[in-house]
């Protein structure tokens, strides 16, 4: 029987100050200009990108995890309709990190809020949901198997230890004098290495680093979709966390800094994009009245990239009978996709929209395997 185990206990980082070698520093720097610019830019199409990039992040941050699904079923997810359980997941994740993001908007982060953002992404996982939005209150480990730590390749401190851990690393994200990306890439870090949940704790911990990017204001209304980058090389993201462990923080901050800038970059060819669908949807559909339902539609598109018919109706007002004559014609026009079949509470998506969300991915992953190790 294995009668000892050997965890770890990672070093309190509230009062820590990390250092950073001069050529890290100037990329941190980099990236973060490259950041703030996108969240800067694009006007009135930046909250729509908002959302988007919120998706792409939490899509990728799923497939780290190796929970896949294709863009419909994930959209169909997103819209509280019945799906797969990969979908159901990324639709969690997405819930998540939104609240995790939003709860720093004007106050500081909160171990609740960590607890709460955890409940909306476990919840309906049929495993697990009776431990959502709970501190573990059993040891468990990484690697070796299901049923015991031996040859475990990361046994994580007691559970006794997870509420003074979590504090400890709540304060470290709430300071203010140190470089937010930094600060960002340890709060993940040390989240990984406390690993406070039973499961869940990669997708929270890459949530908490775009929570310290907003609680900073580095960004005010993007997300920076970085897991894409990570996904790309998913072994060296892990390699980068266990060096974290064994005491050196650099290769994980250098490793956020690249995947943050390749993110914000490749974001804005999204943004330019975007700010180019509702032309390309008009010249599709052809000419409509000026107070048509189909032009209030087309109008609204960019905010609302899946939709119901009772959501359409809100937005765009009139009888009924106009607003399925405005679908009709824009799904003629190859700018909706019906999500569904059936006859009742129909679902549309926007098809350059739903594309556009795979591509950025894809384009992120590129990039990333495109530059040196």
């Amino acid at each position: 029987m294995l009668r000892d185990v050997t965890v770890w206990l990672p070093p309190k980082i509230a009062d820590r100050d990390p250092f950073v070698a001069s050529g890290l520093a100037a990329q941190i720097e980099d990236c973060l200009r490259e950041v703030a610019s996108l969240d800067a830019s694009h006007g009135s199409h930046l909250g729509a990108l908002g959302t988007m990039l919120l998706r792409t992040e939490s899509v990728a941050s799923s497939k780290i995890e190796q929970v896949e699904a294709d863009v419909v079923d994930y959209a169909r997810a997103l819209h509280g309709m019945k799906s797969n359980q990969s979908a159901t997941s990324m639709a969690a994740a997405t819930v998540a990190l939104e609240q995790l993001i939003s709860s720093v908007e004007g106050s500081d982060l909160t171990a609740d809020a960590v607890l709460r953002s955890h409940r909306a992404l476990m919840r309906d996982d049929p495993s697990e949901s009776a431990y959502a939005g709970r501190i573990r209150d059993m040891q468990n480990w990484i690697g070796g198997s299901d049923h015991s730590p031996r040859n475990a390749l990361y046994v994580p401190p007691p559970p006794d230890t997870v509420a003074d851990y979590l504090a400890d690393l709540v304060a470290f994200a709430n300071r203010d004098d140190l470089s937010a990306m930094v600060q960002a890439a340890i709060v993940h870090a040390q989240l990984e290495s406390i690993h406070p949940f039973t499961d869940g704790n990669g997708r929270i911990g890459r949530a908490l680093v775009n929570t310290v990017l907003r609680r900073r204001s580095v960004t005010t209304t993007v997300v920076v979709p970085l897991a894409s980058a990570l996904v790309a090389r998913r072994e060296a993201y892990f390699d980068v966390l266990n060096r974290y462990r064994e005491g050196d923080p650099e290769p994980i901050i250098a490793a956020f800094a690249k995947a943050s800038r390749l993110a914000a970059q490749e974001s804005r060819t999204t943004a330019v994009r975007m700010a180019g669908f509702p032309e390309g949807w008009r010249d599709a559909v052809g000419r409509v009245r000026s107070d048509s339902a189909t032009l209030r539609l087309l109008e609204v598109l960019l905010q609302m990239p899946v939709f119901s018919a009772a959501e359409a109706e809100v937005r765009v007002g009139g009888t009924t009978s106009a607003v399925y004559r405005a679908v009709d014609a824009l799904v003629d026009a190859q700018v909706l996709r019906p999500l569904t079949d059936r006859k009742r509470h129909q679902v549309w998506g926007v098809g350059d929209m739903l594309d556009e969300l795979d591509d950025l991915s894809v384009r992120i992953g590129a990039a990333a395997l495109a530059e040196e190790p």
